[in-house]
């Protein structure tokens, strides 16, 4: 596939109006929508600004490529546009950028559509080019000039492995999250820049269509140094004792002659196979972040890793009540509903056994994102020591961060072993006293966190009333405050976590008002839309339609847009009725037997019609208070 079919005419905007970066990506989304290359305009911008929040896309020297790969895509699709003023997309090189590439590709994109949009990355590093392209006037023009530069003969490759050590020899790895733009950019600028410089280079690129051009342990050994130029995780034990610059994928593209300058004098940290290297400017580059964000971080990759578990075993053992119930249980047998008949017994044995992985799973994630793979094993075994010692959730979250810290001081005690031992070092030496460590440690956690993990659930058990209410209305109302943001995410994985325990006794009310709390937002924008139609455009009104599903499916994120628009007038309303929705079930001890999936999971609520009666209660007050104070608009 060639680029000039990804081109469309119809999808370019050669007098963009925008004057933000915000501004431009919505501009560049709408157009688009507006020529049916996507289904869900929203789904497809988060993409986009998820991408952003990662590392800028503007390039510098005027150019940007935005760029996401969701469902959302119906045809793959490259839109330019232009702007004449050029605007501040916080490129780069801070200077204004004045043409765009938003790039959609689908899903499952195919390697056709991955190497058209790897030619793209590459023609925009050719000056000419795209000084030609910042002249055009029309949608033929554009097609023209990419016309004229794919029917140029392809220029030999600029890539140069020696035969003899009469250069400098430089290894590198390029990669981004989507793999489909700066991951080819940053190959190109290397190897151009390196024939220049005289140095001799091989570079793997990790695009969407897998590792091409991978380096060889030869190659490795060979190199003076290696330069990882990537936004994600690649694969780094191979360069144990390489000198290694690990920068960003942007530097690869901006900063070649540093980097190659670096590389080529061996100016770099040595690296580890544990991920220690000598101190430098890249280690600074890799430490950024605050205290606060790190262990957000942290915890986030253990409770992502935990939630299919929770989901599919919480569940699975929720069918085998049900069942159970509908086979028929004697009434002094109730104490083994679940398990009386054989077959419900059966699904409640596997919903156990994924729940069983709860605990080790979030403990040992936690310790894997702190001390990467060595942090593992300490971490699992934290975890089963805080399940099977009664410490509970809370005991497997400080087990993981406590696994993970361990690891990372055992990596520096073991640092100077000599070369002749560091192979045993990850193998042995992790393991065995990351394992013994952390267990020994888990005795001084297990013994205080069992009595709080004890008396907290006592305390919620007991809950009734005005006290219910208070909580379940402060869960609830934090899924609100910043929908899908660290307060919503402290609130979930707190409803998470009193799951385990709840099971036997019928579900959870505190997961029961956080999942109500996290549906009202986007059922309150749907409710909103049509209530107030004079205070949202055509567009909003039919993003509203969407919302709906979304809200029943319970993700809050869907009301994102509408809150960014007018903060200060939406959010208030939102946590007002996800705070009354939250009072109201939490005092009629409503429970829920579930992590997630919204309405798709009613029969799992004890009290279904009112479990939903609430929920709509709470969206329609959010959606007057939110609609009563938006401003008019002009459709």
């Amino acid at each position: 596939m060639n680029i000039i079919e990804l081109l469309n005419p119809n999808v370019m905007i050669l007098d963009l109006k925008s004057t933000d970066k915000l501004a431009a990506i919505t501009e560049m989304v709408d157009k688009l929508a507006e020529e049916n290359c996507i289904s869900d305009k929203e789904v497809f911008k988060q993409g986009i600004i998820a991408r952003e929040e990662q590392t800028t896309t503007g390039l510098g020297d005027g150019i940007a490529m935005p760029h996401a790969k969701n469902k959302a895509v119906v045809t793959p699709t490259v839109l330019f546009a232009k702007s004449e003023e050029g605007l501040d997309y916080e490129a780069l090189d801070g200077q204004p950028t004045h043409l765009f590439f938003m790039i959609a590709a689908p899903e499952g994109a195919n390697d056709t559509h991955l190497q058209a949009l790897a030619s793209l990355s590459r023609l925009l590093i050719k000056p000419e080019f795209v000084a030609s392209l910042k002249t055009v006037e029309t949608s033929d023009d554009v097609i023209r000039l990419f016309k004229e530069a794919t029917t140029e003969p392809e220029a030999p490759t600029k890539e140069m492995v020696p035969t003899d050590n009469s250069q400098p020899f430089v290894v590198a790895v390029t990669a981004c999250p989507t793999g489909i733009a700066h991951t080819y950019m940053a190959e190109d600028a290397l190897k151009n820049k390196a024939a220049e410089m005289g140095i001799s280079i091989k570079v793997e690129t990790n695009g969407s269509d897998g590792v091409k051009n991978r380096l060889t342990s030869e190659d490795i050994e060979r190199a003076t140094a290696v330069i990882v130029a990537a936004d994600k995780q690649v694969e780094m034990a191979r360069f144990d004792g390489k000198p290694l610059l690990n920068r960003p994928v942007s530097d690869g593209i901006r900063k070649t002659e540093e980097l190659l300058v670096k590389a080529s004098q061996a100016d770099a940290p040595i690296y580890h196979g544990d991920n220690s290297a000598s101190s430098s400017d890249d280690s600074a580059e890799q430490s950024k972040g605050t205290v606060g964000s790190r262990i957000y971080k942290h915890l986030m990759n253990g409770v992502s890793n935990m939630l299919p578990f929770v989901i599919g075993g919480g569940i699975v053992i929720a069918l085998a009540f049900m069942l159970d119930q509908a086979m028929g249980v004697p009434q002094d047998q109730l104490k083994n509903l679940g398990s009386y008949n054989a077959f419900p017994g059966y699904l409640k044995s596997i919903g156990d056994a994924a729940f069983g992985f709860m605990l080790p799973i979030l403990a040992g994630f936690i310790a894997s994102s702190i001390a990467d793979r060595p942090g593992l094993v300490a971490g699992f075994v934290a975890g089963a020591l805080a399940a099977s010692g009664g410490a509970g959730f809370l005991g497997a979250l400080i087990g993981g961060f406590l696994a993970g810290y361990v690891m990372l001081g055992l990596k520096k005690l073991f640092a100077n072993l000599p070369k002749s031992l560091a192979g045993i070092r990850t193998i042995l030496f992790y393991p065995f006293f990351g394992v013994l460590v952390t267990g020994l440690l888990m005795l001084l956690v297990n013994i205080p966190m069992k009595a709080v993990n004890v008396g907290l659930n006592d305390f919620l058990n007991n809950l009734s009333g005005v006290n219910a209410a208070l909580l379940g209305a402060l869960l609830a109302g934090m899924m609100a405050i910043d929908l899908g943001g660290p307060v919503n995410k402290a609130a979930y994985v707190f409803g998470t976590g009193t799951l385990a325990a709840s099971v036997v006794s019928g579900g959870s009310t505190v997961m029961a008002a956080v999942m109500a709390g996290g549906m009202v937002p986007p059922l309150a924008i749907f409710f909103s839309t049509l209530l107030f139609k004079n205070k949202y455009s055509q567009k909003d009104q039919q993003a509203g339609l969407t919302n709906l599903v979304m809200g029943a499916s319970f993700i809050t994120e869907g009301a994102i847009p509408f809150a960014a628009q007018d903060p200060l007038r939406t959010l208030p309303g939102f946590v007002v009725g996800s705070a009354i929705t939250g009072s109201l079930v939490s005092s009629l001890r409503i429970k829920l037997m579930a992590p997630h999936g919204g309405i798709f999971v009613i029969l799992l609520v004890n009290k279904p019609f009112l479990y939903i009666g609430f929920i709509l209660l709470g969206s329609l007050i959010s959606a007057v208070i939110v609609g009563l104070m938006r401003k008019p608009v002009n459709n």
